[in-house]
């Protein structure tokens, strides 16, 4: 196929030579599961973060769960968080036994409205997880606050934020446990694979412990060098394990991590110029000295404003060869939500109106500046042609 035809990928992953390298080390090594490798990106992890203690997992999903169980939470209780969120955020509620409560959006950045969390506190109320949504930091003093007055945990769903800094602090360093995703589209990619940090150092060791079995020791431990094959079990544990191979691609994408972002403003500055007189809505900038992760670049197709839907919007797209997404449905609109829990669609008009209009256009560090210029030709084109 012509190269300049080639599809335009929506999040392909930035993948250099020192990471192709750094895998091909490692499986030089002999040693392929949790390792040497897993412990130093940890430590460089929890430096980049500026926090205490950094616990590589398989996933994001993976993160959250341990989060809620090193909470304490379980049977009985209500976790509040929002609905314009992958499903993965209230699943592990449902995980644990607790039952999710959605509580609706701020329309002008799609993060959680501190405000409509307060006013869905109960007595049953253990937590909240805030989104931060696209890479938008939400306003996590405020939900510092409301935690401190009603004895809640805050758990932050970080998969879009690594990069992220609220009000001169880094996402990783504003809530009891902070959750990042690794997936093969993420800012930060190890294919698969995701972190938690955390100022606890109890919470940090169970969290540990769970994370593989619930083992005393890991398999590096027992037989590194002067190690011992004995271990105990000491909780019912899971297999939430990163691999050395997923770290050694996680310890070169850190290196990179300020280039990379770099690259994806840039691109969204471009987005964002070409975009400016189009029919189209947008979400309102970050304030000023807070550090937006970038991770999506979407608009807001009204089809009243635009004359054409979103989903048209996507299909135009597609028939030029550009990628698009939609982040997300809102999760009281899905079946299982929908019949568990009794939602129904009208109790959160914010979150349902971005549901229902937004549009995720191709973002990563490893677009090409023709491949830009393609996006926003496909893009412009879309919108123009419903005119």
């Amino acid at each position: 196929m012509n190269p300049d035809f080639a599809f335009v990928p929506f999040a392909a992953p930035a993948i250099g030579i020192d990471e192709i390298n750094e895998v091909t080390a490692t499986l030089e090594s002999g040693w392929l599961s949790t390792g040497p490798r897993v412990r130093r990106f940890e430590e460089a992890f929890a430096a980049y973060v500026g926090a205490p203690h950094a616990i590589a997992v398989n996933s994001c999903t993976a993160a959250l769960h341990l989060s809620l169980i090193a909470a304490g939470i379980g049977p009985g209780d209500e976790v509040i968080t929002t609905p314009l969120t992958f499903c993965a955020t209230a699943n592990v509620i449902v995980h644990v036994g607790a039952t999710p409560v959605f509580v609706d959006v701020d329309p002008a950045t799609g993060n959680l409205d501190p405000r409509q969390v307060a006013a869905a506190i109960t007595p049953r109320t253990r937590g909240v997880i805030v989104v931060h949504y696209a890479g938008r930091p939400a306003d996590v003093d405020a939900f510092a606050s409301l935690a401190a007055r009603h004895q809640l945990t805050v758990i932050e769903d970080a998969a879009h934020c690594v990069e992220g800094v609220r009000a001169g602090r880094k996402i990783g360093t504003t809530a009891a446990f902070t959750c990042f995703s690794f997936y093969a589209s993420k800012n930060l990619t190890t294919g698969e694979g995701g972190m938690i940090t955390t100022a606890s150092a109890e919470a940090a060791d169970r969290m540990r412990i769970a994370s593989l079995h619930g083992l005393s020791k890991d398999a590096w431990t027992r037989y590194e060098r002067g190690g011992s094959p004995h271990y105990d079990v000491v909780m019912a544990g899971y297999k939430y394990n990163l691999s050395d191979i997923q770290a050694a691609l996680g310890l070169h994408q850190l290196k990179a991590i300020g280039r990379h972002h770099a690259r994806r403003v840039e691109i969204c500055r471009r987005y964002d110029e070409a975009f400016a007189k189009l029919p189209i809505g947008q979400f309102a900038p970050a304030p000023d000295g807070d550090v937006h992760a970038h991770h999506l670049y979407t608009v807001l197709i009204d089809p009243a404003v635009a004359g054409r839907s979103r989903d048209e919007v996507g299909q135009s797209l597609e028939q030029s060869g550009v990628a698009s997404s939609v982040h997300f449905r809102a999760l009281h609109l899905h079946q299982f939500y929908r019949e568990r829990f009794g939602f129904t669609r009208g109790q959160f008009p914010y979150a349902e109106r971005i549901s229902d209009t937004v549009l995720s256009l191709p973002l990563s560090a490893s677009l090409t500046d023709d491949q830009v210029s393609r996006v926003i030709n496909a893009f412009q084109l879309a919108i123009g042609g419903a005119r």
